[in-house]
């Protein structure tokens, strides 16, 4: 599917949720970042996840917390490759943000915050200390 029709498909909550998986979340989220700013991609995709859900009738399948953490991680690996990345290369250079088993989220929550109805309704700041590297520092 081309990346227009995704999109179009997923604002008018016509995407089949079988082809709405993780790595299809993490596409969106970067696609609209290479048309929107990090505010307004994260209004239109933090909305248009809960039409998406409420359509397909699953109202308490969306989170805040991951989703926001999300948008963010994934604007700042775009900013941190000089804004611009094909998919491809995208997907490449950060592993870590597709595998939802052992999801970055670990490094910066604790099970039991991201568990928690507080997290699902409302953005949580990360409450356990990233042992992360940042790029392009030492």
């Amino acid at each position: 599917m081309k990346d227009e029709e995704f999109i179009k498909q997923f604002e008018a909550c016509t995407l089949p949720t079988e082809n709405f998986h993780h790595r299809d979340h993490v596409k969106l989220v970067w696609l609209y970042l290479q048309r929107y700013p990090a505010l307004e991609t994260l209004v239109r995709f933090s909305e248009g996840l809960k039409r998406f859900a409420a359509a397909n009738g699953k109202h308490n399948l969306y989170h805040e917390t991951i989703t926001w953490a999300y948008v963010f991680l994934i604007h700042e690996r775009l900013k941190r490759a000089g804004g611009k990345q094909r998919w491809e290369e995208f997907i490449a250079a950060n592993p870590d943000l597709f595998d939802w088993q052992n999801n970055i989220l670990k490094t910066y929550y604790r099970d039991e915050t991201l568990r928690s109805e507080l997290a699902r309704k409302v953005f949580v700041f990360p409450d356990q200390s990233a042992q992360v590297q940042v790029v392009g520092t030492k």
